[in-house]
């Protein structure tokens, strides 16, 4: 992008020189019309979401027989909804800002076989694709019980197929985990930023693991380009993939059913507010996709991102989506939440979103870190940085004066995005920057 054209932009959007500035800021998405316009205008139905649903549960009998631990949840893959009273007062405190509604915590780092929210997206992607194969190839019909999958003929069919991935860690550990449960052969791609921690373990589960000194853009760029090369190989897109939104999507249905068993209300007079931490952009979208398809216009959803790493606010606010990244404002796209640490948004996501998101906000690494030990001395919760990103979302949206936010009627929902697989020693240093 030339000096001229960012020159303009700026003007045009002066919200723009804070960005640049690293500052951390709400943009409330003008574009935003009703969910139902919203969604007529995906062109993804809700029928779409319901067959991801159907397929998980297809596949529960398998899950349940090869990851022992999603037993008690008959192979269902879901986190719970927590409540976080202290961490609520303890974020009023500095920030003067009161919380009148309830505060909730979607435990997504608590999900089981991966331990984030990619286990949701990564995962059904995976399983689909499986699926495809065993029904090409006469081993199973969608009517028959998938525990077979587990059987030596499936290991072997999928031995001689290739799955390949390119992220900066979470999406990895899911894609990998899973198919090299299924026995597929798989690649992830690690941008540079991707914790060592999370190699070794994919290492250990028999992934092939390839580093690059690049970004998250290029780990895309080469997997893709690789498994072009490669009939048998199955690449998932991160930046552009409808199997992983749609797997994301199914939250919807799942946080519903949640919000309904502990007698919460959603409604007109009852909104809910939903921070989802975004980095390309799939996680966070499909999920909020779901959630419109639930509750229509009753639910707001706002991304967060690092100051360092804006990518999705700037690619909607210029309405330039993938065409723009952040080194085009001289942005470095350094920052701690790894699973966030993406320059260029995806086109497709940005798109899907634009009459559909209320916004997205900023948050800078010390934040994250800070409240990374407030959440651990609060609630004994432990995240991982980027999990934090959506903790700040209620007190952006009532300090901005979002409409119904700052109501005890309205229900604001954080995602927290990962952690329960972060290494013990990983997270007390983490813990002892926030401290700091």
């Amino acid at each position: 992008m030339n000096e001229t054209d960012k020159e303009n932009l700026i003007e045009r959007l002066p919200l723009l020189q804070k960005i640049i500035e690293k500052q951390e800021v709400l943009w409330q998405n003008p574009l935003n019309g009703t969910s139902a316009a919203g969604i007529a205008q995906s062109g993804i139905s809700e029928a779409d979401v319901k067959d991801a649903s159907e397929r998980l549960k297809r596949f529960a009998p398998y899950i349940k027989k090869v990851f022992p631990e999603t037993e008690g949840a008959n192979g269902i893959i879901e986190s719970p909804i927590t409540a976080i009273p202290k961490m609520k007062e303890a974020l009023s405190a500095p920030y003067e800002t009161e919380i009148p509604g309830e505060l909730l915590l979607k435990q997504d780092n608590a999900l089981p076989i991966s331990g984030s929210i990619k286990a949701r997206g990564g995962i059904y992607e995976v399983l689909k694709h499986a699926e495809t194969l065993a029904v090409e190839h006469g081993l199973i019909q969608p009517d028959e019980d998938y525990a077979k999958f587990a059987e030596p003929e499936f290991r072997n069919l999928f031995a001689k197929h290739k799955i390949a991935v390119g992220s900066t860690g979470n999406l990895g550990l899911s894609i990998g985990i899973m198919s090299a449960k299924l026995g597929f052969n798989v690649t992830v791609h690690m941008s540079a930023d991707a914790k060592q921690w999370k190699k070794d373990l994919l290492r250990e589960k028999g992934v092939t693991v390839v580093e690059y000194a690049d970004d998250y853009s290029k780990a895309v760029e080469e997997g893709r380009r690789q498994a072009e090369a490669d009939p048998l190989c199955h690449f998932v897109d991160d930046e552009n993939s409808l199997d992983l939104f749609l797997g994301y999507a199914v939250a919807g249905e799942r946080v519903a059913a949640q919000l309904q068993e502990s007698g919460k209300q959603v409604d007109e007079n009852n909104p809910l507010f939903v921070y989802l931490p975004c980095g390309v952009g799939g996680g966070p979208g499909g999920v909020a996709f779901g959630l419109k398809l639930q509750f229509g216009d009753n639910v707001h959803c706002f991304f967060a991102e690092p100051t360092h790493s804006p990518c999705m606010t700037i690619g909607m606010m210029t309405g330039l989506h993938d065409a723009v990244s952040v080194a085009d404002f001289n942005l470095d796209n350094q920052t701690a939440a790894d699973g966030l640490a993406v320059g260029t948004p995806s086109g497709f996501v940005g798109k899907k979103m634009e009459p559909l998101l209320e916004g997205c906000y900023t948050i800078a690494d010390e934040t994250m870190f800070k409240l990374l030990t407030m959440i651990a001395d609060t609630e004994d919760i432990r995240l991982e940085p980027s999990a934090l990103a959506g903790m700040t979302g209620p007190v952006q949206v009532i300090r901005n004066e979002v409409p119904m936010a700052n109501t005890t009627s309205a229900t604001h929902l954080v995602w927290a995005t990962g952690g329960s697989m972060v290494p013990e020693a990983e997270m007390d240093m983490y813990y002892g920057i926030g401290r700091k």
